[in-house]
């Protein structure tokens, strides 16, 4: 994993199909309506910038081994909640575990705070410990259809 560099989508933008295949296969279920040509509109648009909304992602050479974006809404049913939010953490399933996952998190606050972000906020199924671990703060929790989440935010520094 010591090769492994982060950078933004916007240095790879051929990545950006891909990551949409990975986030809505891991997340749409969440999601009302939210299709795979959506998804990769999304990220094709955080392809342009490395201001929010944006992604970063992992590569070892030219393979890629997650991301995590910044984005000013995750979900609809939360955007009363905060204007910047980490979101879609991915980390392929033969990478995890090696402390990648936590590389991302802590470059993205660390881009968020280069940004000025005041406050950003994540919701999490089920990975509200590794957050903490990390600094976030728990800030209750809410459903995102049906499914129980916990939110949780950082002042970046």
């Amino acid at each position: 994993m010591n090769a492994v560099r982060v950078r933004f989508l916007a240095e790879v933008p051929g990545h950006a199909s891909t990551l949409a295949r990975w986030h809505h296969a891991q997340w749409s279920g969440l999601y009302e309506d939210w299709s795979l040509q959506q998804a990769t509109d999304e990220l094709r648009d955080h392809a342009t910038r490395r201001t929010l909304p944006t992604t970063l992602v992992a590569m070892d050479g030219d393979a890629l081994l997650g991301s995590v974006s910044l984005v000013e809404e995750d979900a609809p049913e939360l955007r009363d909640q905060g204007d910047a939010w980490l979101a879609s953490l991915y980390v392929v399933p033969a990478a995890r575990g090696q402390g990648l996952g936590q590389r991302l998190v802590r470059a993205l606050v660390a881009h968020a705070a280069a940004q000025q972000v005041a406050r950003l906020w994540l919701f999490t199924p089920e990975h509200a410990a590794f957050y903490a671990r990390l600094g976030w703060r728990p800030q209750g929790s809410a459903k995102l259809r049906g499914v129980p989440v916990q939110l949780m935010d950082i002042l970046p520094a």
